[in-house]
């Protein structure tokens, strides 16, 4: 894995507006927000994707998700908020280090979304279910 500025953020070579550090979790605030209290929560595993992750450093993310998630509703009042995460540059991924965004939705300020919703087809859902149960 290449040096990413998260790496160099979990390192201390970068510094950053810590809210939460364990083991295997460092949460800070984004540089870049799109609201206030935008915070990135990233495994301090340095892998790119999500399906890359240890067991461990996922499950440590997903322990530590809801209690970050409650403590920015909470210190920015927002009743609603986006969690983001992307995999791979064509799913506009910038940073190729495993990252979560939690984006409080604030006066019209946050995440913005289009949505093409399409229709799914029984058997190709069929098709498809088997061969990821399969996969598992």
């Amino acid at each position: 894995m290449h040096v990413t500025v998260f790496s160099k953020i979990i390192n201390g070579d970068i510094p950053c507006h810590k809210l939460y550090e364990d083991t295997h979790v460092l949460a800070f605030l984004d540089v870049a927000p799109l609201s206030e209290g935008h915070t990135l929560v990233i495994p301090k595993e340095a892998k790119a994707h999500l399906h890359e992750l240890s067991d461990e450093s996922a499950a440590a993310l997903g322990r530590v998700l809801p209690r970050i998630c409650r403590a920015v509703m909470k210190a920015t009042g927002a009743q609603a908020y986006n969690l983001l995460q992307n995999n791979g540059s064509d799913a506009h991924q910038e940073v190729m280090h495993v990252h979560l965004h939690i984006i409080p939705k604030i006066d019209g300020a946050g995440l913005g979304l289009l949505w093409k919703p399409g229709k799914l087809d029984s058997d190709r859902a069929r098709v498809l279910a088997d061969r990821v149960r399969a996969s598992l």
